[in-house]
């Protein structure tokens, strides 16, 4: 899709310009295009620096701080760290200035005007809560990804889907429900959850 938007835009300006101009400017134009878009917010990720403020988001939600950025003037971008043992609270961090993205797994950041776009790895379900069939809880360390959660289903016959809590949603560690029976996804961000049978 984002393919073809620079070309419909290639093909639109070289008809506006004289062929000469149209094709330096039409090359500029893409290259501009191609290097600030996408600029979705990501899962995974944190842009430090440049923070005018920040305060605890309750419920620990990203997208109350994209929001909370969104209806900020002063606001370019911002990072939201999720709930810690050190620290028991989500926390919303808003920029002035944009910086650039750097991988890290506390964290979900992104710039004014994009959505959160979850993070996605195979049949991991970032963000969502699967509520109810719970037959087994494991309390684990904070792992990101949740491997071990998945792992444990994986390797238990009886388990049909997993979530995974992350640490500061439900006291101060992390745990892993195994499931006997496949429930509906809820959007939750304290979550992780798959589906393995």
């Amino acid at each position: 899709m984002r393919r073809a938007t620079i070309i419909a835009g290639k093909i639109a300006c070289a008809r506006q310009w004289a062929p000469a101009l149209a094709a330096r400017l039409c090359g500029l134009i893409v290259i501009t295009l191609s290097a600030i878009a996408p600029a979705y917010a990501q899962v995974g990720f944190d842009r430090p620096g440049g923070d005018y403020t920040h305060f605890v988001l309750k419920p620990a939600d990203p997208n109350q701080c994209a929001s909370r950025c969104e209806h900020d003037t002063h606001c370019h971008a911002w990072s939201f760290s999720y709930p810690i043992t050190e620290n028991p609270n989500g926390l919303c961090w808003l920029k002035n200035e944009v910086r650039a993205r750097v991988a890290a797994p506390c964290c979900v950041s992104g710039v004014r005007g994009a959505g959160v776009a979850p993070l996605q790895t195979g049949a991991a379900e970032f963000a969502i809560d699967r509520p109810g069939g719970d037959y087994r809880s494991l309390e684990l360390p904070p792992d990101p990804t949740a491997g071990a959660c998945r792992t444990a289903c994986d390797g238990d016959a009886r388990c049909r889907a997993w979530t995974y809590m992350r640490p500061g949603y439900a006291g101060s560690a992390a745990h892993c429900f195994l499931k006997d029976h496949v429930t509906p996804p809820r959007h939750k961000p304290c979550c992780i959850s798959g589906v393995v049978r």
